[in-house]
């Protein structure tokens, strides 16, 4: 077939163009050959030439050819829109699926209470047609995880939050920053703790740790081997003795960094009050000693109540908001004392666990270490607060109240056990 195409004459500016792009590491491969076409053929190489040079076939060169003609150096480099394969998955299909990812299994009589790519990839299969959707009757499970990554939409994990149950949280919050601020202002600027003015105030913050499980080894543990890839680390027995659990009550004076722990077995009112207890006969007569902690019933029973009235003006009590354990700072010694001994430790019974966690604590307190609170107190101004009236607000006026001393919790009901057929027989 003979060349039939007329003469190319490219302008400066368009030949610079070409040779710029050419330039480029970044240019397609397409728009490469395309420019390499459009410059040999202005200099007048023929069709065949050019295919030759570039091994391309000779009708990939007239076309490049024919749509320069037809609509100048854009139109030869760049393809028309709508060109190439049509998208099988339409938009409806995918917002149906998507919409399908945001219904749990359960709201179409599924045991699961999520979706996983499989059981997702079946219940779409099944439902495409039915609803509309024919092309999805046997669309992938890559495919459906495509469309919900593009989406953002992840169906198969779980994120937890903490609702704000509390409609006080933030005038709650704020009270306990307030009682932060004034212990910050008992150190001076190298931290050393200034002397009281007035009556003294001792500041805790005290939490309790429930169901800290006694477990023990079937076997003792080997110790590792140097110079070994398996015995690298200590090894043992998978298997274990329970012993049963204990709950450990502590506090830390934010003033001293002082550490005060009370291990039972119980975590009831009446070891809440063993715990105030001690720390009446800890602090000098006359101190008031302030409490920082959660609204845990403990804290407020009768029990705890009837402690308090006979300890008029010696305590105060502080309470966290709702879901607010986040600011007790005892909730981080906590941490620390997992971290560092709890985890993964092993006895031969409760009372060595006790004794153990005792231990923890007299290391910690031969060097204490004060606990400060440093998130938001700047925006906290003591001169503008009524330190009396806030803490007023946020003890329980209920368990201090000297009027109702005397009401008693409703008594249980109580069930006789049911007789066995055995007993009855």
């Amino acid at each position: 077939m003979p060349n039939t195409v007329k003469v190319l004459k490219l302008t400066t500016d368009e030949k610079n163009s070409l040779e710029c792009l050419l330039r480029c590491p970044t240019t397609e491969a397409r728009k490469y050959i395309r420019a390499k076409i459009l410059l040999l053929k202005s200099d007048s190489y023929t069709n065949e030439a050019i295919a030759d040079k570039l091994d391309i076939t000779v009708p990939t060169v007239r076309l490049c050819l024919q749509k320069y003609f037809a609509g100048g150096i854009d139109n030869a480099l760049n393809d028309c829109k709508g060109k190439g394969r049509k998208q099988e998955i339409s938009d409806d299909d995918i917002t149906w699926v998507v919409n399908k990812a945001c219904q749990k299994p359960l709201d179409y009589g599924f045991s699961a209470e999520f979706w996983y790519p499989a059981s997702f990839t079946r219940f779409i299969q099944s439902i495409a047609v039915k609803e509309g959707h024919p092309r999805l009757e046997h669309v992938s499970e890559f495919s459906l995880r495509k469309i919900l990554a593009n989406a953002k939409i992840r169906p198969f994990k779980v994120t937890y939050y903490c609702e704000k149950r509390d409609p006080d949280f933030d005038s709650k919050m704020h009270n306990v920053l307030v009682i932060y601020k004034q212990v910050s202002l008992q150190f001076d600027k190298d931290g050393n703790l200034l002397p009281f003015e007035g009556t003294p105030v001792h500041t805790l913050s005290y939490d309790e740790k429930p169901g800290i499980q006694a477990i023990g080894s079937t076997t003792p543990d080997l110790p590792p081997i140097s110079n070994t890839e398996k015995g690298s680390s200590y090894m043992r027995d998978y298997e274990y003795i329970r012993y049963g659990t204990i709950s450990l009550l502590a506090a830390i004076d934010l003033l001293t960094g002082e550490a005060i722990p009370l291990v039972s077995d119980t975590h009831k009112s009446s070891d809440f009050v063993e715990f105030l207890t001690r720390l009446d006969a800890k602090y000098p007569e006359g101190d008031k000693i302030r409490l920082i902690l959660d609204n845990h019933s403990a804290h407020t029973s009768q029990e705890t109540q009837r402690y308090l009235n006979n300890h008029l003006g010696r305590f105060e009590f502080v309470f966290t908001p709702t879901h607010g354990f986040w600011l007790n700072l005892v909730e981080g010694f906590f941490s620390k004392l997992t971290k560092q001994m709890l985890q993964g430790i092993r006895v031969a019974s409760k009372e060595e666990l006790s004794e153990r966690i005792y231990k923890y604590f007299d290391e910690i307190n031969q060097i204490p270490i004060p606990y400060h609170w440093s998130y938001n107190l700047d925006s906290i101004d003591l001169a503008t607060e009524d330190i009396d009236q806030i803490v007023y607000k946020v003890v329980n006026a209920k368990a201090a109240s000297e009027e109702l001393s005397c009401k008693r919790a409703p008594k249980p009901i109580k069930r006789s056990p049911k007789k066995s057929a055995k007993t009855e027989n």
